[in-house]
């Protein structure tokens, strides 16, 4: 590997950014290409599937062969509540390779006793999340039911183009809180794209068995195609200007 490319590697590391190393297995060529550039690429729907996958590859494309060597930044997933839904997230975010971090200004819920070896920010979102530099690359969950605490922390998430956000609460509760985004200053086409009522519709009860939907929901959104999968957001009873 090229010095250039090595150095270029490691700054996109440091910034959080995706990029695709791409190599002429006949020649040795090899380029790199970052996410925003794919569109432009000649490898443009091989690179965008891989990326989706996450996953390295040989791949032929006109007679020709390259391998993909895909790099991208750990997913993290920031959950506002330390809630019994978190409690069973964490492990969960663990198994898949994500890295689970929680905030909760409620000193009596984050405590250390209750989510060991965990990131843990007993403090307000305004003054945690920040810090914690979420980008796309951030699944992001709602689960304290307290607008005081959730709202401010979605619209930081929707702010920074978090791949997932979702929220905890029935359809009515959700409508509330569109109108409340609303009147924040959100646009419509942001608060499309909570996810709500959040995770997947497989009948969960238990916080364990929502936490299960909410994965599996996180890993669609991270995995499928952009729009495969639409949010649930209710409709407007008026337009929302931002």
């Amino acid at each position: 590997m090229k010095l250039a490319t090595l150095q270029a590697l490691n700054q996109a590391k440091a910034t959080r950014k995706a990029v695709l190393l791409v190599t002429d297995l006949e020649t040795g060529e090899e380029r790199l290409v970052e996410e925003s550039a794919i569109p432009a690429d000649p490898l443009a729907s091989v690179l965008s599937q891989q990326l989706r996958q996450g996953r390295s590859a040989t791949v032929e494309q006109d007679g020709r062969r390259h391998f993909i060597t895909v790099h991208v930044p750990p997913v993290r997933l920031v959950m506002i509540g330390a809630v019994h839904i978190s409690q069973a997230l964490v492990p969960l975010a663990r198994l898949v390779g994500q890295d689970p971090v929680i905030v909760d200004p409620r000193t009596a819920f984050a405590t250390p006793e209750r989510f060991p070896d965990v990131k843990l920010f007993a403090e307000w979102p305004d003054v945690a999340l920040p810090p914690l530099g979420i980008d796309r690359y951030t699944a992001f969950v709602a689960l304290t039911h307290d607008p005081k605490i959730d709202d401010g922390a979605l619209i930081h998430a929707l702010e920074r183009e978090c791949f997932y956000v979702g929220a905890l609460g029935s359809r009515r509760t959700h409508a509330r809180r569109i109108e409340r985004l609303c009147e924040a200053g959100v646009g419509e086409a942001a608060l499309a794209r909570i996810r709500a009522p959040i995770g997947l519709d497989i009948g969960a009860i238990s916080p364990a068995e929502i936490a299960v939907s909410i994965m599996a929901e996180i890993t669609a959104a991270l995995r499928l195609e952009s729009g495969e999968r639409q949010p649930r957001s209710p409709v407007l009873s008026k337009p929302c200007y931002k």
